[in-house]
């Protein structure tokens, strides 16, 4: 675990980092396409946001969610990342929604910065982008 301290400007520059930003979601992109074939299946998808438990929880206090209820909203994120309606997520797919949830995290962060605690997880966006902005205050100095 490590604490930043970060804002909507910081999230935005490393999305205008497009070098990094692609390399990250890539990476990412990767590690979530389980059996190698290239897409993201809904059950591929599916487990990536249940291993974040954004939805079982409250102020990190779980919560218990109807399975059913959980279904429906994982399917319609899925629905929402699968553009094509291809039945898969390519990568272009996946890019262009996570640029989007990425930008919306930093439109609800603001220009107010926060101190967060953040997992060391190499795949954590928030915490790439707070190490970003941060090897770009290090070169100035």
């Amino acid at each position: 675990m490590g604490v930043v301290t970060i804002d909507g400007t910081t999230v935005r520059s490393f999305v205008s980092d497009e070098e990094q930003f692609k390399k990250t979601i890539n990476e990412r992109f990767t590690s979530l396409d389980l059996n190698n074939d290239g897409v993201l299946s809904r059950s591929e998808l599916r487990k990536a946001f249940e291993s974040m438990r954004l939805l079982e929880s409250h102020f990190g206090v779980d919560v218990v969610t109807p399975q059913e209820e959980l279904t429906k909203l994982y399917d319609s994120i899925f629905e929402k990342f699968d553009t094509d309606q291809s039945g898969s997520v390519d990568l272009e797919e996946f890019r262009s929604e996570m640029k989007k949830i990425v930008l919306a995290i930093a439109d609800g962060l603001g220009e107010c910065p926060i101190t967060m605690v953040l997992d060391d997880d190499e795949g954590n966006l928030l915490k790439k982008a707070a190490d970003l902005e941060a090897s770009k205050l290090e070169k100035k100095v």
